[in-house]
């Protein structure tokens, strides 16, 4: 982005935060000192128009006039009760599904260019007025023609060229702030910015938001937990989207899930366990999970919409995620701070021992409290803190999944104050690590990598010795060097020799062991082949 246009940005931003009263925001920040003269030239300062609303309502409508990242930036804040004022959090919470609909004869033109048919030759009734409008896009009720009941989520028109702006600036500030602020490298504000860019432009798509869904789907079929709606694939297109219409209670409204007679601390420790599933088991997790997107049914089911933005890690991350929270519920900190050594998310040359103790000033204070009892405001402050100290980088890789912890935490503040995260997330924790690094999983493993194993095997002795002999051939005329080589010939025919034989005493026993599962009248036939399987095996190996 220019610095002419992204100057121009910069002042429209100005101008929407003046026009709701909201211009304090942008003239205390020390950036913003050069156009601090704008505010006497505007009526909305001079004859107060934008202070006549509360500033919920103000900060609400900004967001909404400066377009869809801002929206979706409102929609986190959302959940964050427990560091914003009611009013303010009660009016934010309007976000996420009260953004102003666009008309619906431009969605019925979207759909039926996609298509390429009629409303009425696609849907038996379609409802104009919209269900639902956020940032994205706006969704319509209808019913096929087979009577069943569905939901039309349409994109807004010309979002993409919105987003395309909005984040050309994201990046012209982001770039600013590395160069101008001293933690700008370290908090790596353009990759971070990268890696959001790829979530909202797979927002975008909503064929890929299908196919999301339906994997979900998949990942949770007949678990009692939580349930997804079908996808109808015929009327999925980029643009479009059409899925089994849901029914259930807003996550959020707790006098109709009381009065259902849903118990608020199952919901709570079962929004959790949702949680760390999709991460740990599935690696495919949903990464939008404010109250907007999440029902629930008269039994305690979850249902969830909305699958836009998803997420997974690589098995590195994974792992070394798992480690860290789990050292951190066992309040072993050493093992927190050296892992973060390992994992490079600070620098090699950390001193293990005082970031260790950093971090148990950090965490100590709020174990073994309830949510309501914690200040995870105070405690995300002190965390920054101490990775300033200690120069560690913000992982892009990971901001969907703190977004998305961050969600969690507050749907559990809402529904049960006095839910104790640890006590909850431990057990699944220590479950999944075993299963990830035990004999169990090394089995699991090895089975898993057999058949590759089976054909790769036997050809590696013979490349090995291709690869000697190649070596032969272009060795120097040297003695001593054609008396190694020598050696490596025989030793790699032996062990060729050993390796057959093992192989063989491998096919013997799982020849046996099948012979004898297979009918009783076969079993003495099927344990002499595994003891001789078993002889060639134990023969071969003492003479290695």
């Amino acid at each position: 982005m220019g610095k002419l246009s992204g100057t121009f940005r910069l002042l429209y931003i100005y101008w929407v935060f003046l026009k709701h009263g909201l211009d304090e925001v942008i003239l205390s920040a020390h950036w913003f000192r050069f156009i601090r003269f704008l505010q006497f030239f505007s009526p909305f300062y001079w004859f107060n128009i934008g202070n006549k609303r509360p500033y919920g309502y103000r900060l609400r409508r900004a967001l909404e006039d400066l377009g869809p990242i801002y929206v979706k930036f409102g929609q986190i804040l959302s959940t964050r009760r427990d560091i914003l004022s009611p009013e303010i959090a009660q009016e934010l919470v309007k976000l996420q599904d009260q953004v102003p609909p666009f008309s619906s004869e431009q969605a019925s033109k979207i759909i039926e260019k996609s298509l390429g048919k009629s409303l009425e030759e696609a849907f038996a009734t379609f409802e104009m007025k919209p269900l639902a409008s956020a940032s994205i896009a706006q969704v319509h009720t209808a019913t096929l023609h087979n009577g069943k009941k569905v939901v039309v989520k349409v994109l807004r028109p010309h979002i993409k060229k919105t987003i395309r702006r909005d984040l050309r600036l994201m990046y012209f500030l982001a770039r600013m702030v590395q160069g101008i602020c001293d933690d700008g490298r370290r908090l790596k504000p353009v990759e971070v910015i990268q890696e959001y860019e790829k979530t909202i432009y797979d927002e975008l798509d909503l064929a890929k938001e299908a196919a999301n869904a339906s994997q979900l789907r998949r990942n949770f079929e007949n678990d009692e937990t939580l349930y997804v709606p079908e996808v109808y694939w015929d009327y999925c297109k980029q643009d479009i989207m059409v899925m089994e219409r849901i029914y259930g209670c807003a996550v959020d409204d707790i006098d109709t899930l009381t009065a259902q007679g849903v118990s608020l601390k199952m919901l709570a420790e079962r929004g959790v366990e949702i949680f760390f599933t999709q991460v740990f088991k599935h690696n495919f997790f949903h990464a939008d999970m404010h109250p907007g997107n999440i029902f629930v049914k008269p039994d305690g089911q979850y249902i969830s919409i909305d699958f836009g933005i998803m997420g997974s890690l690589t098995k590195d991350d994974q792992r070394y995620l798992a480690e860290n929270l789990l050292a951190f519920f066992n309040r072993d900190y050493h093992r927190v701070a050296q892992l973060h050594v390992d994992s490079e998310w600070v620098p090699a040359e950390t001193n293990v021992q005082e970031f260790e103790a950093a971090i148990r000033t950090v965490c100590e204070p709020i174990f073994n409290r309830p949510l309501s009892e914690i200040s995870f405001g105070l405690f995300l402050l002190n965390l920054f803190k101490t990775a300033k100290r200690f120069k560690m980088e913000v992982q892009p890789q990971l901001v969907l999944l703190q977004k998305t912890l961050l969600n969690i935490e507050g749907i559990g503040r809402q529904l049960y104050p006095q839910l104790d995260l640890w006590v909850t997330a431990k057990p699944f924790m220590e479950k999944w690590l075993k299963a990830q690094i035990g004999p169990k999983a090394f089995f699991i493993k090895i089975k898993d990598s057999l058949p590759e194993l089976s054909e790769q095997l036997p050809e590696m002795p013979q490349l090995m010795y291709r690869a000697i002999n190649h070596l032969a051939d272009g060795a120097l005329n040297n003695n001593h060097t054609k008396d190694e080589i020598k050696v490596l010939r025989q030793q790699l025919q032996f062990q060729h020799q050993q390796l057959t034989a093992i192989l063989g005493g491998i096919t013997f026993i799982a020849s046996g062991l099948s012979l004898g599962f297979l009918s009783p009248d076969y079993k003495n036939y099927g344990l002499f082949m595994v003891v001789v399987g078993s002889g060639l095996i134990l023969l071969n190996l003492k003479r290695v």
